[in-house]
């Protein structure tokens, strides 16, 4: 019963239900199926020659999980029958049928709306298919991509993503490689709302090790706010007037765990290798997921009046006000 409770209360949020969210990354579906949990149900991805498909992770005969199975001819198998699924989720092959018999009509396993984009594989389980969030600087062939994550978090996505727009935690939690203890103060900023877009001003941040080259300055970060549970930064460093972003989004697994990537963008050689990207971002990573584990209330309050704010979080207030408007029930309260 409590299983089922779950499921639903994370399904009710119909927000969320029609909102293309972060399932994995495209380089972990290969030839082999996947399973994921995502929004409280067990689903199946796979690829085929068309391209990448998400079924619920359930066989209609006798409930056997899809994923254990494999891909062929196009079409995903069971593993426990051998029932084959095309990508529609028809079943077009049943081998206990003898030659001649009808597939039942009602043999067929439940589809989702499933993208690959930006290096990420997405789900919309409403099937409504809106148009995804443009990442700008992958329509630039100046920039190069690393793919971050996935990342684990016992917390909810609303904390994970206002955590990653407080610009005022930089030089305190991440002393030393994001901020300095000496520049803690925020100068005042703005909120703006333009052609659908929630963007803040650019921020002056004090870094002490900027770009990698152990030079200290001062950079400039924006802020925005993309889809419910996706956000981006990007930096600028007025020396070069190179740009890095990352874009966060988060991919709800049950009412306590969630899933964290990345999609970091330099149109500069940073002069580090793939891999010391990442490990840095984890680093950063593993100082903030105590914070969010933490946090109480676990959910997000929307009503402004239960937690204190400042001017500097100017861009929490505008994603809490975003959710409300929105009606994301997910982690908020």
């Amino acid at each position: 019963m409590a299983t089922n409770l779950l499921r639903s209360n994370l399904l009710e949020d119909k927000v969320l239900q029609q909102d293309w969210l972060v399932a994995c990354r495209s380089e972990d579906v290969k030839e082999e199926p996947i399973q994921i949990t995502f929004m409280g149900e067990r689903i199946v991805i796979f690829r085929n020659s068309k391209g990448v498909h998400a079924f619920k992770d359930l066989c209609c005969h006798r409930g056997a999980a899809l994923s254990l199975g494999k891909v062929k001819n196009d079409c995903i198998v069971c593993p426990y029958h051998g029932w084959e699924y095309d990508d529609s989720g028809a079943c077009v092959h049943i081998p206990q049928l003898p030659e001649g018999r009808k597939i039942p009509t009602q043999a067929k396993a439940v589809k989702y709306s499933c993208t690959e984009k930006y290096g990420l594989i997405w789900i919309n389980l409403a099937g409504n298919e809106p148009e995804l969030f443009r990442h700008t600087e992958s329509e630039d062939d100046t920039f190069y991509h690393v793919i971050w994550g996935p990342q684990e978090a016992l917390a909810k996505p609303p904390r994970i993503v206002e955590n990653f727009l407080d610009v005022g935690h930089l030089a305190v939690l991440h002393e030393g490689f994001l901020g300095d203890k000496k520049h803690r103060v925020i100068p005042d900023y703005k909120v703006h709302h333009e052609d659908g877009r929630i963007f803040s001003d650019e921020i002056e941040v004090f870094q002490p090790d900027a770009d990698g080259t152990g030079k200290e300055k001062f950079v400039y970060y924006t802020y925005e706010i993309l889809r419910p549970l996706t956000v981006k930064f990007s930096k600028r460093d007025p020396d070069n007037n190179s740009i890095m972003s990352i874009v966060l989004t988060v991919r709800p697994i049950d009412e306590t765990k969630s899933m964290v990537y990345g999609i970091e963008s330099f149109n500069y050689d940073t002069g580090l290798t793939d891999h010391e990207i990442i490990a840095f971002q984890d680093k950063i990573f593993e100082q903030d997921r105590p914070i969010v584990e933490n946090q109480k209330p676990e959910e997000l309050p929307l009503d402004l009046q239960v937690e204190m704010s400042l001017v500097c979080d100017r861009m929490s207030i505008a994603y809490r006000q975003y959710l409300k408007k929105l009606g994301v029930t997910l982690g908020t309260e």
